[in-house]
Order: C-alpha cells, then structure tokens, then sequence
C-alpha cells in the first residue's frame, strides 16, 4: 500500500541541467481548465466561437479545455515563439498564421501562460487588422508581476509569481511538455 501511495505523489524531477519541484497537480488543473470552459460558453451563450490555441505550448491545455467546452465551436492553431532557455527572449516569431474569415466572429485566444505579454500584445496585434466581433483571451497560468502590456485578460487559471513552469505542454528546451502536472524551477 506504501508504494502505491508514494507513485501518486508528484516528486522532484530533473529536465537537462535544472530541477523541478511539484508546483500544480494534474487534478488541479483539470478543475481549472473545466471552470474556465464553463466561464466562457456561460458568456458566449449561443454563439459559435473560433478558438485560437496558441502553440507551442497551449497544445495540452487546448484539448483539454476544448473537450470540457460544452457547445459548438471551431478550432483553428496560431504558432508563436519568444522563448529561449529560460526567459522570454521579447521577440515574437510568427511560425503559423491565422488562415481563417474571422469577420464578424468571436474570436478567444487559449495561452498556456502569459508572462510579460509580448506574445500575446503581438497577437492581438494581428487579430486588430480584422473585423472581428469580439475578442476574449483565456490563460492557464498568469504572471502579473511581470506583466508589461495594457491587455485585458477574460479567464485566468491560476496566477503564479514569475517563476520558471515546466509540463502540461511547457517546456524547458524543447523537454517536459508531456509531464502531466506543473512543476516549478528550484532556485
């Protein structure tokens, strides 16, 4: 029974030269990401939204809150990057552009964590060029003490200091996206 119990508890784990210790477990965010999708189709009524994951790293989170969404909606993928090592490098590459009409629609943009908001300021920038309806932003993790945009943001997971996340579809250099809990760099 001991050892049954020890697999279940989330340990340290090392990912290249860095250690993580256990921040989020997998049932935890799974509760957060159903209430976020609830919050959202609660707003949307009966429209139909397309919904804009934004990759890399919302891959895991898109699909999960995509299944807890409980209407009609469409999906399309948007691929960004800034990231480098550990830190946000500030410069956003535009990999895979939005290739949809999104006139008239409401368009909601699904980020795994939103730090300093240049991903994010770089998107909306874009989404501004169309004659979209409305636009609503959805976040697993937040970092406002290091945010720097005057963006709002419609449903927030969790807010977390600005520490160094790994797992659920982030990762650190290309490793821990498959981990199936949030775990936080050791200082």
């Amino acid at each position: 029974m001991c050892s049954l119990i020890q697999r279940k508890k989330m340990s340290n784990i090392q990912i290249h030269d860095k250690q993580f210790a256990p921040y989020y477990s997998k049932k935890k965010i799974a509760e957060k990401v159903s209430l976020l999708a609830a919050a959202l189709k609660s707003d949307l009524k009966n429209e139909i939204p397309l919904i804009l994951p934004i990759l890399n790293g919302s891959f895991i989170f898109a699909a999960d809150f995509l299944r807890a969404f409980d209407g009609p909606c469409e999906v399309s993928f948007v691929k960004l990057s800034s990231y480098q090592d550990t830190k946000s490098s500030g410069n956003v590459q535009q990999l895979i552009g939005v290739n949809e009409n999104l006139a008239g629609r409401t368009v909601v943009l699904l980020e795994d964590i939103i730090d300093t908001g240049t991903t994010l300021q770089s998107m909306c920038d874009l989404l501004k060029e169309q004659p979209i309806k409305e636009l609503k932003v959805a976040a697993l993790f937040f970092k406002p003490d290091v945010f720097k945009k005057e963006l709002h943001l419609d449903y927030v997971g969790f807010r977390i200091p600005d520490e160094f996340i790994v797992g659920y579809g982030l990762d650190y250099n290309g490793q821990g996206r498959n981990l199936s809990s949030i775990y936080k760099l050791e200082n």
